[in-house]
């Protein structure tokens, strides 16, 4: 293994004109779902917070999705839905769902990529978790830039070793570079719209708030063991993406105050985050990121984790407190001691790291050394 990229420090462009001059860009999106509210994961929500910020950039954007997207980001559908891969594991087990979904994928990523070839765009930004676009990229005359949303698998990494000349990779976090078997150009951190998850006022005392996918992976059943054994209230927020999980194993640890609240949209989800005492984030797995991880300090409130993936490098101790993964003892310690740190810090940390504006200007700056 390769030691990962140190995050990204562009380069001057070719000229202050260069600087200057707005780019048309093509952004591919994954197409397990659709870009819209409620937003499936943190890959769909970066996607679209990406786009409109390149666009309030001054600069000509045109997503390349399903069909199942907000109007406002300007979708143009090479699908006419989500092709939900990423079902339950049992649904998975259904070989005709799968084999169909795989090839509407493939079909559309490859005529995409046909298409891209005599297309008027200065650079291609692949936010796909698929291996069809890094495969092809050299039938490109513009720079394809591949971003890695995820930990390293066979077919994106057997796309990746060909590397033409106008493939560039980049990682969300150097944890996750250092897993991959290649050495990224940069690494740029994920960020959030900080207009949607801002601090309401003083928070319910006692109270923790949990938010992402509901499978093994996530770990809430980590959260709400710790809350218990701490004394918090906790609201457990998001979709079930493995259903056999959520009823065997999380619906059992769950009581009156310990509570599945569901698939919320981002209001919402800002909102309790923001009312909450602290936010737990239990990665069972390297996360290549965490955007919960942003939203919760956006909101003013601390964190309480797991050492896993991403999330070290990501929070510091006046913001949060991490302890080793599958220690729940010391989580619900660290649930306590988290509850007691500056909201105002935190909120500073978000606005310092995790601004839209931020990362879309670390895309620019990478775009226009690419261009140049």
């Amino acid at each position: 293994m390769v030691s990962a990229a140190p995050v990204h420090q562009p380069r001057a462009a070719g000229s202050p004109a260069d600087a200057a001059r707005p780019l048309r860009i093509a952004i591919i999106a994954a197409l397990r779902h659709g870009l819209r509210e409620p937003h499936a994961g943190g890959l769909e929500r970066q996607t679209a917070d990406l786009a409109h910020g390149l666009r309030a950039a001054g600069n000509g954007v045109t997503v390349f999705a399903s069909a199942d997207a907000d109007p406002d980001l300007g979708v143009e559908p090479i699908v006419p839905r989500e092709t939900l891969l990423d079902l339950s594991p049992a649904a998975r087990e259904d070989v005709s769902m799968l084999a169909e979904g795989f090839m509407v994928e493939h079909d559309a990523y490859l005529d995409l990529m046909l298409r891209l070839r005599d297309a008027d765009f200065d650079v291609v930004h692949d936010n796909s978790l698929h291996y069809i676009p890094p495969a092809t990229a050299d039938l490109l005359p513009m720079p394809l830039v591949k971003v890695l949303h995820t930990p390293p698998t066979p077919w994106i990494e057997a796309a990746l070793r060909r590397r033409p000349e106008n493939l560039h990779v980049v990682s969300v976090s150097r944890d996750n570079a250092k897993r991959w078997p290649i050495l990224p150009r940069a690494v740029i951190h994920n960020a959030i719209d900080l207009d949607r998850f801002e601090p309401t006022g003083p928070p319910v005392p006692r109270s923790a708030v949990w938010v992402g996918r509901v499978c093994p992976e996530k770990g809430p059943h980590h959260a709400v063991r710790a809350a218990r054994r701490a004394g918090f209230s906790l609201d457990v927020i998001g979709p079930s993406s493995d259903p056999a999980y959520a009823e065997e194993v999380l619906r059992p640890e769950l009581d009156d105050h310990r509570r599945w609240v569901g698939h919320l949209d981002s209001a919402d989800v800002a909102a309790r985050i923001a009312r909450a005492s602290v936010a737990l984030v239990t990665p069972c797995w390297p996360e290549p990121f965490g955007l919960v991880v942003m939203e919760a300090l956006a909101c003013g409130t601390p964190v309480a984790g797991y050492r896993h993936g991403a999330l070290p490098e990501l929070v510091d101790e006046d913001v949060a407190v991490l302890v080793d993964p599958d220690d729940e003892d010391g989580l619900a310690e660290a649930v306590l001691q988290a509850s007691t740190l500056d909201r105002g810090r935190c909120r500073a940390h978000a606005v310092a790291h995790g601004s839209v504006e931020r990362m879309t200007g670390d895309y620019l700056a990478l775009y226009r050394e690419l261009v140049a």
